[in-house]
């Protein structure tokens, strides 16, 4: 591990925005938060969000400038990346914002049910091989409905057809209450205040000509959720490493 990565590990451990709860303290002790983010850390009643796979938290960080009434969780297991946002909320004095690093398939043993009213999942890997590792699949939305409010909200923004039309045929599928639902969000004109934050990626894939699609659906407790049986093309630029994508046309 380099010289830089650790020094960051270091500062994050100082910083009171972040929690680090290792797998083996979870399973001996349990998460000490779970059910009390607002009493112990927010100190107010306000609605949490949270923002899976955060990256460098530009999600978390945007939404908790815009919105002081709400508090937010970007939540990400690389805690090299995360700093860049926990820095900028200690350099904000940002109070309704935190990061947790930590794996997402942790989520239910780190919040209490009913204790999560919306979850962005922004730019995900989309997992094209393996259905159980992609982040809107039917595994990780029974571990959601363990810890939202019933009819929390979902969100989605994604570059990948393949994601994109797998999440759009399960939420069909399952008749989820959908509120949004565009493949080509800049262009459809439903960008707003909130979904104008670009991730890094975001800025990425955008510069090299791909749409962004964006899905935002309910997710109430008693849906029974079923996955859908289609075979989705691949995208073929992910088909590349990092440094080498395709454009669209």
């Amino acid at each position: 591990m380099g010289k830089n990565k650790l020094k960051k590990f270091a500062e994050m451990e100082t910083m009171d925005c972040v929690f680090q709860f290792p797998f083996s303290a979870l399973e001996s002790d349990g998460c000490p938060m779970r059910g009390h983010w607002n009493e112990l850390y927010f100190k107010n009643d306000n609605p949490i969000v949270l923002e899976l796979g955060c990256g460098k938290g530009e999600y978390a960080v945007g939404l908790g400038r815009q919105f002081p009434d709400k508090n937010y969780i970007g939540i990400d297991i690389k805690g090299a990346r995360m700093w860049t946002g926990a820095k900028q909320v200690v350099a904000q004095g940002l109070p309704n914002v935190a990061f947790l690093r930590t794996s997402i398939e942790m989520i239910d043993r780190l919040f209490a049910p009913d204790e999560v009213s919306e979850i962005w999942i922004t730019f995900p890997d989309p997992q094209m091989k393996k259905v159980n590792k992609r982040l809107t699949s039917t595994r990780f939305l029974e571990n959601y409905k363990n810890i939202l409010k019933d009819n929390g909200i979902v969100h989605l923004k994604t570059d990948s057809p393949f994601l994109y039309t797998y999440t759009n045929e399960l939420v069909k599928l399952n008749g989820l209450p959908v509120e949004v639902n565009t493949d080509d969000l800049y262009a459809s004109g439903a960008a707003d205040n909130i979904l104008d934050i670009k991730t890094y990626y975001e800025q990425q894939w955008l510069s090299r000509g791909l749409t962004i699609k964006y899905i935002k659906f309910h997710l109430p407790h008693d849906a029974a959720l079923v996955e859908p049986e289609l075979e989705i093309e691949f995208d073929t630029y992910r088909s590349y490493n990092r440094g080498h994508i395709e454009s669209k046309d």
